[in-house]
């Protein structure tokens, strides 16, 4: 990514109407296979961009519902020889009459975004529904039926993708203990053979021949027949793959094997390789089904965040608690959520006081107390006593749901450092069966007559054509960074850490300026009036003018003021008109007085002297404090002190991403001398101070001219732009509302150890991808030419085909288990906080 600039995150309504979807993809073996289906997808017209993640499963594509449908993108991904898994569900319907009412039905369900496709039956009168259930939820499928004037009896909801995962493992299982339990035998008589046949036998007899081409037979069409369907697929699409190479491996040694069996006469070497071939494709299998087991384990902390959901709530109806489904409520429901139980979505608590265990969904390991009028998680665990909740967010815009589903399109999405993995897969096999034909021509027509080999020129040329096809693994390639994202980001989720993308990860790992706005950010965002001081009225009459300006104020100061006023019990009248002067302060007319509340910059714009409170206003900002100059019909009357609180953690975020080497920035709108002292009690070095709001993205952007990796830590909302402009924006302290458009990262708490944590996170995640990656190129490029023969001349090393592919299926299962270590790291700010 080009520094200072990012790709916008989504595109204006004006430009076009965008859809994203996501579903699963079977049939898919290496990065390879991916590759062809973002091409195929690619292709489709109205489609703007696909992505394939191989270690998930899944694609995402976004796209231009008005040119392209559901249907469209199945059709492409099955004509390119694989398949799309589709969540669904059956609805009956009662109040149909004619084919106009299931048109309406099915237009009023599309409507819906998430909704694939809908298929109304008005014989059997059932809706069946194709959606995403991480977009839209049953309940709105419903309601958009009953809303459009039909009645809903019963819905049967089908996991359609849950189902082929089992199924798919269960079919892998039961292929690899077919395949052991011929391949065994296999091994065994083949090797019993070859030792009774060295009493001076020339050739093992026929029909032994024959009874190894039967155990074999079964294993290389029955148990291996993917691979052959797989290169199929591949040679169609005019493209080859991991099974490519499976499929030329196996049937060189099987079908050679074959001719000595049926044609002796034709061979002029009588052995047979039957265990070859099929320890090779009991040993792939073996390789893929422990790959899947491990692959499965990469989304565990999507599968525990979604399990968090209760099943039903106990809503209050007529005075009376109903249970019903958690997808049937609606915002404004009151229900009961007792000791130890989930609670069902996010709400407000009406009656009631407790703690709260929000662990899974915030990362605080303590529970957190809760009374009336605190906000509630759904998911979370209600701890000890009964409270009554009002839902105020529903399905698919609860908390949980918004984590469930960024957690879900990061780990959809790509690495920047992905890319050379990607480019060299496009090549490696091609490569691989042109390497794997030069060695055996080479050692047939020039190598076997320079050594002195015992076995057959062939034979010995075909183990080494064969061993080369086998031991190499595009799969390695195509994991390591995939797999080394999900367990990351998944990490990241179970301490409130969200990370949206592949490319958030990588480069915040690399950040070498971080900015931090001050107000909210550094501190505490609350600030309260510390000081009044008058020249001429009364304080309380220099509060209650203070405060008729910053009435209508959103500003943390002038809520400050206006707290401090109403404490002191002071009656604060409405202005007759107000302006927000940005980075000043404001302007009110009040019974026809104008009122000026704010800094130096704004007295000097409006031609205000205020020289005689010099020297009070550097006192108080010497303090750290801000000073309100108070100007009534432009005479000063007085100054109100504010100052806001640092946050209990600031002092050692800083310290810890100093340690690591990051230079730490403040950005404030305070004056200089009160940005220093702040900055100071930090140990911050480097201070923006009199930054203008709509100008902190240009101040972002001028660090960024120093040719240095930027971070931006703000509250997502305020610094939106700023947050934009850096390489990484950081939103912290956003609570439930997870969505935030601007940050590139989403910290759910609001403690600055978890900027901390987010870098060292990056870097640890981006160590596991070099490590993985290093070792995916590596064992190829140190396999390949080993397989090839290259030490044999040196040193009489030469690779069984057997041990290649052995070392083939260990190499992907090697990665992915690299990756699930991540599952086990703790950040190290974490360590040093003594939390888990």
């Amino acid at each position: 990514m080009e520094q200072g600039k990012k790709e916008p995150a989504e595109r204006s309504q004006e430009e076009a109407p965008r859809k994203r979807a996501a579903f699963g993809v079977t049939g898919m073996t290496c990065a390879t296979c991916a590759q062809t289906i973002e091409a195929a997808l690619s292709e489709v017209q109205g489609i703007e961009s696909a992505s394939v993640n191989l270690a998930a499963e899944k694609a995402t594509v976004v796209f231009d519902p008005e040119k392209v449908k559901i249907e469209d993108m199945k059709e492409a991904i099955e004509k390119a020889g694989y398949g799309v898994i589709l969540n669904e569900i059956t609805i009956s319907i009662r109040g149909m009459t004619c084919a106009t009412c299931a048109q309406t039905i099915e237009k009023a369900l599309l409507s819906l975004d998430g909704v694939f496709a809908a298929f109304v039956n008005l014989a059997i009168e059932k809706a069946r529904v194709q959606y995403d259930p991480q977009r839209v939820r049953v309940s709105d499928i419903k309601r958009a039926i009953v809303d459009v004037g039909y009645e809903v009896i019963e819905a049967e909801t089908i996991d359609a993708e849950k189902i082929a995962r089992q199924r798919e493992m269960k079919r892998q299982k039961t292929l690899l203990f077919f395949s052991l339990a011929l391949s065994i035998p296999t091994f065994v008589l083949s090797m019993l053979f070859d030792f009774t046949s060295l009493g001076g036998e020339p050739a093992i007899s026929g029909w032994k021949h024959l009874l190894l081409f039967v155990l074999a037979t079964p294993v290389q069409f029955v148990a291996g027949y993917q691979f052959y369907i797989g290169a199929y697929k591949a040679l169609r699409n005019r493209t080859a793959n991991m099974d490519t190479l499976i499929a030329m491996g196996t049937s060189a040694a099987y079908f050679y094997s074959t001719a000595v069996v049926f044609f002796p006469s034709a061979v002029h070497f009588g052995h047979v390789y039957f265990e070859t071939s099929a320890l090779i494709i009991t040993l792939i299998l073996l390789g893929k089904f422990l790959e899947a087991a491990a692959k499965g384990r990469t989304s565990e902390a999507i599968r525990k965040l979604m399990n968090l959901q209760a099943k039903t709530a106990r809503v209050l109806r007529d005075g009376e608690e109903v249970e019903i489904p958690t997808e049937d409520l609606d915002v404004g429901d009151v229900f009961m959520v007792r000791p130890g139980e989930s609670i069902s979505t996010d709400g407000t608590i009406v009656d009631g006081h407790s703690s709260v265990d929000e662990s899974m969904i915030t990362g605080e390991s303590l529970p957190v107390e809760k009374s009336e009028g605190s906000t509630v998680i759904g998911g979370t665990t209600n701890k000890n006593r009964l409270l009554k909740v009002r839902a105020t967010r529903v399905g698919k815009d609860t908390a949980l749901a918004q984590i469930v589903r960024l957690v879900e399109e990061a780990q959809g999405s790509r690495a920047p450092i992905q890319r050379l993995a990607d480019r060299v897969s496009a090549y490696f096999v091609p490569s691989v069966i042109v390497i794997a034909i030069a060695s055996f021509l080479i050692w047939y027509f020039a190598g076997y007559d320079t050594f002195s080999i015992a076995t057959p020129r062939f034979v010995f040329s075909l183990s080494i054509f064969i061993a080369v096809l086998v031991i190499a693994c595009p799969c390695a390639l195509g994991l390591a960074t995939p797999t080394a994202i999900m367990v990351g980001t998944g990490k990241g989720a179970e301490n409130g850490i969200l990370i949206k993308s592949g490319g958030a990860l990588e480069i915040a790992g690399k950040t070498q300026v971080i900015v931090f706005d001050k107000t909210g950010t550094l501190t505490k965002g609350k600030p309260e009036v510390t000081d009044i001081v008058s020249f001429g009225p009364t304080e309380t009459e220099i509060l209650k003018t203070a405060a008729i300006a910053e009435k209508g104020s959103e500003h943390p100061l002038g809520e400050a003021i206006i707290r401090k006023a109403r404490d002191m019990e002071v009656h604060i009248p409405d202005a007759e008109d107000f302006e927000t002067v940005p980075g000043k302060g404001v302007r009110a007319m009040h019974e026809g007085r104008e009122i000026l509340l704010g800094n130096r910059k704004l007295m000097s714009e409006s031609n205000v002297n205020i020289e005689e409170a010099d020297v009070k206003i550097r006192s108080i900002e010497d303090q750290g404090k801000t000073a309100m100059i108070v100007v009534s019909d432009r005479r000063l009357i007085g100054i109100v002190a504010v100052a806001d609180v640092l946050k209990e953690t600031s002092a050692e975020a800083i310290g810890e991403l100093k340690r690591m080497g990051i230079e730490v920035v403040m950005l404030t709108g305070d004056n200089w001398r009160t940005a220093k002292v702040i900055a100071g009690n930090l140990g911050i070095d480097r201070v923006l101070a009199e930054v203008l709001p709509e100008d902190k993205a240009k101040e972002v952007q001028r660090l960024h001219q120093e040719g240095r990796i930027v971070a931006m830590v703000g509250d997502g909302i305020n610094d939106a732009p700023a947050l934009a402009q850096a390489d990484v924006g950081i939103a912290i302290g956003s609570g439930t509302d997870v969505a935030l458009e601007a940050g590139d990262i989403v910290l759910i708490r609001n403690d600055l150890n978890d900027v901390v944590a987010a870098i060292q996170l990056s870097k640890k995640t981006m160590s596991k991808i070099r490590q993985n990656l290093f070792w995916a190129f590596a064992y190829n490029t140190a396999g390949i030419p080993i397989a090839a023969g290259v030490l044999f001349p040196f040193f009489g090393i030469l690779l069984e085909p057997v041990i290649a592919a052995a070392a083939m299926a260990m190499s992907s299962v090697s990665v992915v288990s690299n990756a699930l270590l991540l599952k086990r790291y703790t950040p190290e700010v974490k360590k040093k906080g003594g939390e888990n």
